[in-house]
């Protein structure tokens, strides 16, 4: 609810942004991997989100070897051209691999590395910009999985918002024999758990949580498996947040919202 507050007389325009909602099976069912992001942050300081981050000039590359869907069928289901869509799904590749260790890549179209922390230097390098995501394939001789992703939401930060992001949500399943970890400056602390146990924790206060990464949440406690969550066909239709004023209260209005607004702990709200 902070991001809103402040507020321009025109509207900033919306980064591209690709998020990535990386799940397993687990003993309770389906779990996420979720980072709270360090305090201090220009955006969503302190808040809980999944791995992700803005599009790079260089994710938009094209002749990286590519594994599954095409760039025409993505920016089909996202309601873009190829080239933005070959960027979001590039980005979605790269900031997972830089945020939590995860590659979805492999030697040929039908494997993926087992073992990811071999490239921990390459990954660094990724995080400084000293190297580009098709680089790294090209000179590891990598094939990008984009069979690997799913298409799952398109959410828009608010107009009133001083830093706006038109974000892909994707779901990805972690690779056999590949480990998330916390290894970025981006985050204070790092876990796997289900869906409905972080609703848990926010409900009570110790996670923060804001729309768009509740409504995903809310959702992924409709499946029972990874593999049923993965196979989900999503119609994807972006949602643009909207500010409601009354009198001294301030709130976004989005699909859902008075459910989210109902639960949401005092220590949380903006108004």
């Amino acid at each position: 609810m902070s991001e809103i507050i402040a507020g321009t007389e025109s509207p900033a325009a919306p980064k591209d942004a690709s998020t990535v909602i990386l799940v397993r099976d687990g003993a309770s069912g389906p779990e996420v991997f979720l980072q709270r992001r360090v305090d201090g942050m220009a955006f969503a300081a302190g808040v809980t989100v999944f791995p992700g981050g803005g599009v790079d000039e260089s994710d938009s590359v094209a002749g990286i070897g590519w594994a599954g869907p095409d760039a025409a069928w993505w920016g089909e289901r996202f309601g873009v051209g190829e080239s933005r869509a070959r960027a979001l799904v590039c980005a979605a590749v790269r900031e997972l691999f830089e945020e939590c260790g995860v590659l979805l890549a492999g030697p040929t179209a039908d494997t993926v590395v087992t073992d990811a922390e071999t490239h921990t230097e390459v990954r660094e390098r990724l995080v400084r910009r000293e190297l580009t995501l098709g680089e790294f394939l090209a000179r590891e001789r990598l094939v990008l999985r984009a069979d690997l992703l799913r298409p799952w939401a398109n959410w828009i930060t608010p107009e009133l918002s001083p830093r706006r992001y038109d974000t892909r949500f994707f779901v990805a399943m972690l690779p056999a024999g590949q480990q998330a970890d916390g290894a970025t400056t981006e985050a204070a602390d790092v876990r796997w758990t289900t869906p409905a146990a972080v609703l848990d924790s926010w409900r009570a206060g110790a996670d923060e949580l804001l729309g768009p990464t509740w409504t995903q949440l809310r959702t992924l406690t409709e499946f029972a498996s990874a593999a049923e969550l993965f196979d989900a066909d999503r119609r994807i239709e972006p949602v643009l947040p909207v500010v409601e004023r009354g009198g001294d209260r301030v709130r976004l209005v989005f699909p859902h919202c008075d459910a989210y607004y109902a639960d949401l702990p005092v220590a949380h709200r903006r108004w």
